[in-house]
């Protein structure tokens, strides 16, 4: 249940936003530190918020992201400029599926390794009917056998959550993926539950109010799972290739980041749903050759549709916001670019 300490927080966010007496940077200014605050969740380093909000471009974002109706979490990087915008962008979320990306490159890491490979065959894990909250992990059952690469191809294609467990399962559980983005330099990033697990306990807690540590992370912390995988990074070519085609063949969230993005543009991406919470996280490769790395969280919002939509508007803003600036301050050279290249 929220508190009234929260509820007073909103009402005063909602009354900064629509003032018009103070300016705008310094209005959304104090929505992140206010939330900040009230969450408990200021970032582990100092951060100037005039920084933050210090152009057009990124008021705008933070306008799209307003919290009255449910917390938005918002971070995406020009990885041909470096140009970053956030908001709430070091707040945890609820990942949903997109703590799938990890999964996956969590499996492809132990595939360079030769642990597996992409052909070993393991068992979708199906879950068994178990009360919510009855134990700590909910019972699951062998299925169907399926080769690793198909496992993947579902896993991000249609989010399959058997898929996914039968590859958490294989890698060594949560505790696996954790140690995968810790050793390429991701903090404020978790899986604590299998899939079958969180989808049953799903709904303990509003997302809009409460900040769960658990199975959640920043949006800048995905940002930077999304560029250090299109960058070559973290995995071989041929490995980060399997993740990046599968995250363009995606047909969850047709409403989310693809819905206004131009079509000259291509989308690849990952979504993640569960109770009062929307994700989308992806990348956006634009026409003139720049990538923009995006990662939003949506809670509240009344509705699954509201949530929808406010993706898609965030996701356009961006893509119009990051073509502006490319024309203000044009990198001819996108590989001597401070994010580089990445293929």
């Amino acid at each position: 249940m929220a508190s009234p300490r929260f509820f007073a927080a909103l009402t005063g966010l909602a009354a900064a936003l629509s003032a018009i007496a103070a300016p705008a940077a310094a209005r959304d200014n104090d929505l992140q530190a206010t939330f900040d605050s009230t969450f408990g969740t200021q970032p582990r380093a100092p951060q100037s918020y005039d920084a933050v909000y210090a152009s057009s471009f990124q008021q705008r974002i933070a306008e799209l992201a307003n919290p009255a109706l449910g917390r938005i979490g918002v971070a995406a990087v020009d990885l041909a400029t470096g140009e970053e915008v956030m908001v709430l962008g070091d707040q945890l979320f609820p990942m949903a599926s997109t703590s799938k990306i990890a999964v996956a490159a969590t499996y492809l890491e132990m595939v360079e390794r030769g642990r597996f490979t992409l052909s070993s065959e393991f068992p979708l894990m199906m879950p068994v009917a178990s009360a919510k909250y009855s134990s700590p992990k909910a019972p699951v059952r062998p299925g169907q056998y399926m080769p690793a690469i198909d496992l993947i191809e579902i896993m991000i294609t249609r989010s399959s959550n058997p898929a996914t467990d039968a590859l958490l399962a294989a890698v060594g559980g949560p505790a696996a993926v954790n140690d995968f983005m810790r050793r390429k330099g991701i903090g404020n990033w978790s899986i604590d539950r299998d899939i079958a697990t969180l989808v049953r306990d799903d709904g303990q807690y509003n997302p809009a109010t409460y900040v769960d540590t658990r199975d959640a992370a920043t949006p800048r912390a995905m940002v930077r799972l999304l560029a250090g995988l299109y960058k070559g990074e973290f995995l071989s070519d041929s490995s980060r290739q399997v993740i990046l085609s599968a995250m363009s063949r995606t047909v969850t969230g047709k409403r989310r980041i693809p819905a206004s993005i131009p079509l000259e543009a291509r989308v690849s991406h990952k979504t993640g749903t569960l109770s009062n919470t929307a994700s989308d996280v992806g990348l956006i490769e634009c026409p003139d050759g720049r990538v923009i790395a995006v990662a939003i969280y949506v809670t509240g919002q009344g509705t699954k549709q509201a949530r929808d939509d406010r993706i898609a508007a965030i996701a356009r803003a961006l893509y119009d916001g990051f073509a502006v600036r490319a024309q203000q301050n044009p990198v001819r050279n996108w590989a001597n670019a401070p994010y580089g290249n990445g293929g």
